[in-house]
C-alpha cells in the first residue's frame, strides 16, 4: 500500500469513534463510526496500481474452511492487473484455485525458481505448506520469497482490546513486543504500550503473533491479517477490514510530490463526497494539491493530507482540507500536519496560522493545539471572497498567533 507510514488514520487526532463534519480547514473523519457503506471512489484503482507488477502472498491455514470466494475473484483481478499471487496452504481445493498446475512444495529443490516460472506463465501459483508446521513453514517461505505483501487468512483477530470495543486497525512492533515478552502477564491481563491502547493476545494466537513478529523483523514490511470474507475489502479499500502489522509508526510530514497527487486527490474527493470537506471546483482543488502536505507512514503509506494555503500579504497561513484515512486510527495525522504548518509559518516569518470549520470536534482539536476562537474579521478578508454566506455563518474560525 502506498499511502502512509502508519496505517491508522483517524479524525485529526481525535479519539476512536469520533467523526468529522464538513469543514474548510480540517475535517477528519472516522469511517468506522459511519453507517454508510464504504465508498471506494478510485480506491480499488489506487491499490491495483500499487500492486502492479508485484507479488502478493496469501496464507490460508488448514483451520480456515476452504472458500472459493472471494479468493478466486481476488486472484483473477490481481492477475489481470499483472500482479502475481502465491497461495500458501495445505488445502488442495484452495491450491487448485491458484492455478498454474501442481503446487510447488516448499522443501523441493529450487522451490523459489520453480514458483517463479509458474508465476511468469500463469500469474498465480500455489505453494503447498504442511498443515502441522504451517506457521513455521510459512515464515520460512515468506522470508525466502520476500513478497511485496502477505495477507494471512484468520477468521478471528489475533489481538484484542483489553477494554472497550472497536476494531484494532494497526499493531506495530512497539505494541507487539510487550505482548510477546518471555514472561507474559497473568492470563487475561493486558499490556499497554506507550501512547497506545491496552491490548492482549487472543486465545490460541500467540504462535501466529510470534511468527508475524519474526517475519517483520526479518525484513517483511508488513503483514495483513483478515477473515476470508474480507479479503477484497482488506486489499482494495482505505478502510480495510483486518489488522495491519508493521514495523513502526514513524510518521513523516512532507510536501506532496506529483506522484502523491493521485492518492491525495482521492482522499480529498472522499472527504467532500461524505460531507466532511467543503466541495471545491477543479481550480480550487488544484490549489489544495499545489499547496498540499501529507503524513506518510514508513515512507510508503499516505495516512492523511492537508493544505497550507498562503496569505502572504496578511502574514497568515490557513490549514485547509485536512483529512485522514480511517485505517490509521491513533496516529494523530491531523496533529502532525498542524505542527508542520506552525513550523513552516514560523520559518517564513508569518504572523499567524488559522483554520475554519463547522465541526465542534475539530474546533476542540484546534484549541488543543493552542488555537483560539476568533471572529471572521480576524482572518484574511480574501478568505471570504465568493464564500457561501450561509456556510460562513456556521463556521468556527480559529487562530494561532506566532
Amino acid at each position: 500500500m502506498r499511502a502512509v507510514t502508519d496505517r491508522s488514520a483517524l479524525p485529526i487526532g481525535l479519539g476512536t469513534g469520533s467523526s468529522g463534519a464538513g469543514c474548510d480547514a480540517d475535517e477528519i473523519r472516522n469511517n468506522a463510526a459511519m453507517s454508510n457503506p464504504v465508498r471506494t471512489f478510485s480506491e480499488r484503482e489506487f491499490y491495483l496500481e500499487e500492486f502492479h507488477g508485484r507479488t502478493i502472498g496469501i496464507a490460508w491455514p488448514a483451520e480456515e474452511p476452504p472458500e472459493q470466494e472471494p479468493l478466486a475473484s481476488v486472484i483473477d483481478e490481481l492477475v489481470q492487473n499483472e500482479s502475481q499471487v502465491v497461495l500458501l496452504s495445505p488445502l488442495e481445493p484452495m491450491l487448485a484455485l491458484a492455478g498454474g498446475g501442481p503446487p510447488v512444495d516448499l522443501d523441493e529443490e529450487n522451490a523459489g525458481p520453480r514458483l517463479w516460472r509458474k508465476l511468469r506463465e500463469n500469474g498465480s501459483a500455489g505453494m503447498r505448506i504442511a498443515a502441522d508446521r504451517f506457521e513455521a513453514d510459512c515464515e520460512r517461505a515468506v522470508l525466502m520469497l520476500r513478497f511485496s505483501k502477505l495477507v494471512w487468512i484468520q477468521s478471528t483477530p489475533p489481538v484484542e482490546r483489553s477494554e472497550g470495543s472497536g476494531r484494532i486497525s494497526v499493531v506495530d512492533l512497539a505494541h507487539l513486543e510487550p505482548l510477546l515478552a518471555p514472561e507474559p502477564p497473568a492470563s487475561g491481563a493486558a499490556v499497554a504500550a506507550s501512547a497506545g491502547p491496552a491490548l492482549r493476545v487472543a486465545p490460541g494466537r500467540r504462535g501466529l503473533l510470534e511468527t508475524i513478529r519474526r517475519m517483520i523483523e526479518g525484513g517483511v514490511s508488513a503483514v495483513n491479517v483478515c477473515a476470508a470474507r474480507d479479503l477484497a475489502l482488506e486489499l482494495f479499500t482505505y478502510t480495510g477490514a483486518g489488522i495491519f502489522f508493521t514495523r513502526n509508526r514513524y510518521a513523516e510530514v512532507r510536501r506532496l510530490a506529483i506522484d502523491d497527487y493521485d492518492p491525495a486527490h482521492d482522499l480529498i474527493a472522499r472527504g467532500e463526497a461524505d460531507g466532511f470537506l467543503v466541495p471545491r471546483g477543479p481550480e480550487a482543488r488544484d490549489s489544495i494539491l499545489a499547496n498540499g502536505v501529507g503524513v506518510f507512514i514508513e515512507g510508503q503509506y499516505l495516512a492523511g493530507v492537508g493544505a497550507l494555503l498562503p496569505y502572504e500579504q496578511d502574514g497568515a497561513m490557513e490549514v485547509a482540507s485536512l483529512f485522514a484515512l480511517t485505517r490509521y486510527i491513533g496516529e494523530g495525522a491531523g496533529g502532525h500536519i498542524v505542527r508542520f504548518a506552525v513550523d513552516v509559518a514560523r520559518q517564513q516569518g508569518l504572523r499567524y496560522v488559522f483554520g475554519c470549520t463547522t465541526s465542534d470536534r475539530v474546533k476542540t482539536f484546534f484549541e488543543s493545539h493552542g488555537f483560539r476562537s476568533v471572529g471572521p474579521d480576524e482572518v484574511p478578508k480574501r478568505k471570504w471572497v465568493d464564500y457561501d454566506p450561509e456556510r460562513r455563518a456556521r463556521l468556527h474560525c480559529l487562530r494561532l498567533d506566532l
